[in-house]
């Protein structure tokens, strides 16, 4: 037990034990990939002009990565020129720590938006990346050294959407879970520790690999990943890879973007330019069928993603930010005065970043539209702000291409309580 002990202290010494916070947000949409924060103690309401700015960096680097924060540290995908990087912060000062070159930048079909997409996943004293051109990197995350590398175009027959890969790895006990897309390895299952395969799962259709990420969903004995391609919403068996299900009456042919919100059986997906729908799953042994429960022509939530509270759905549509009951399709209210935008949840609100780089608090609750503060970012990248709002250890954070801001939204009666 003594020299238990004593590894354990040196361990924490040396950096090499990784120390976890609860207040985390440690890959894509949080904790469990919902969007919704587990923190407390936040302010109801802001002063006018905005929570207090405590720090910002204008030289992050390009892309639309959103950061993900773990164990004191920032970490976040950027790209400088033609390079993409896996960037390590300080998340009390935004100062660099270490940079990693993971691959060359992806290639668009057209000229638009090119940069870094996806949000790095920490698990432990590692980091995995996915760029933007298929290089999928498992990183040890104190130092930034790789550990492996595989190109998902190149080793696996990766087919990736107009505007290159998008997708943050999934990360379950051992097993990383990505999304090649093409005939091949349409789902890819790999050892984290190591990279070498576990199972591929050949998507019928062969489809491309869309923008989305892949999620866990439990239902009955059977475990699955569910992940949105381009030809629609699928669900793979987590043990074999074995291909269960496809929903496709959400698909956009243009970009199948917004991550699958799963709840009790209940999974909702949308697209800009279509609909909104929950299916129903539904497990007979090994094998799960998708039932239509309710489409919605007028809820096209696209880039920024809904969050579910209490069971309704918080997200935007062109027409502005919405609230629809999650298990009947009936909308609550509707308000257009953030616009298009992205959004997650924390501690009873609604944390709503505009495109156009206005950022509000609205309570969530179905009754009505009840925006508790509003502020604009002092300075603002040409392109539109799509990356999420992160809500991390009492901290609001926003990328907008080479800026990070960092908004203190941690109310100080709170913590004078404590």
């Amino acid at each position: 037990m003594k020299t238990r002990v004593v590894a354990l202290l040196a361990a924490i010494i040396l950096g090499s034990f990784t120390v976890a916070n609860a207040g985390d947000w440690p890959q894509w949409r949080g904790p469990d990939r919902t969007g919704v924060s587990k923190e407390t103690g936040l302010l109801k309401e802001w002063p006018k002009d905005g929570p207090k700015l405590l720090w910002m960096i204008k030289d992050l680097g390009n892309g639309y990565s959103t950061p993900a924060i773990a164990g004191g540290r920032i970490y976040v995908q950027s790209n400088h020129g033609d390079d993409e990087l896996a960037v390590a912060l300080d998340e009390k000062t935004g100062k660099q720590i270490w940079s990693t070159n993971i691959g060359k930048v992806g290639k668009n079909r057209g000229p638009q938006y090119p940069g870094a997409r996806g949000t790095p996943t920490v698990d432990g004293d590692n980091l995995y990346c996915l760029g933007s051109d298929g290089d999928l990197v498992g990183i040890e995350r104190e130092q930034g050294k790789i550990k492996w590398h595989k190109q998902l175009k190149k080793e696996f027959g990766g087919k990736m959407g107009a505007w290159a890969y998008s997708e943050s790895p999934l990360i379950d006990g051992d097993v990383l879970v990505c999304t090649p897309g093409g005939k091949e390895a349409t789902l890819l299952a790999l050892n984290k520790n190591d990279g070498s395969v576990i199972w591929k799962c050949a998507i019928p259709e062969g489809d491309e690999a869309a923008y989305a990420s892949a999620i866990i969903a439990q239902v009955g004995d059977v475990k699955q990943y569910v992940q949105f391609l381009q030809k629609g919403l699928v669900g793979v068996d987590a043990k074999t890879g074995k291909f269960l299900w496809r929903f496709k009456k959400t698909i956009d042919v243009a970009a199948n973007i917004p991550t699958p919100v799963f709840h009790d059986g209940y999974i909702f997906s949308s697209t800009g330019r279509n609909a909104g729908a929950v299916v129903r799953l539904a497990a007979d042994n090994s094998n799960v069928t998708a039932t239509e429960v309710w489409l919605n022509k007028t809820l096209t939530n696209s880039i920024g993603g809904v969050v579910l509270v209490d069971n309704h759905l918080y997200g935007t549509t062109l027409k502005g930010l919405f609230c629809t009951d999650f298990l009947t399709g009936k909308p609550k209210w509707q308000d257009r005065s953030v616009g298009v935008g992205a959004v997650c949840y924390a501690d009873g609100h609604i944390y709503v970043r505009g495109e156009k780089g206005e950022v509000a608090l609205v309570e969530a609750t179905p009754e009505a539209y009840r925006e508790k503060g509003r502020f604009k970012q002092p300075e603002r990248a040409k392109t539109p702000a799509w990356p999420y709002p992160v809500v991390a250890n009492g901290n609001l954070y926003l990328r907008d291409q080479n800026f990070l801001y960092c908004y203190e939204v941690k109310d100080p009666k709170t913590t004078a309580r404590r």
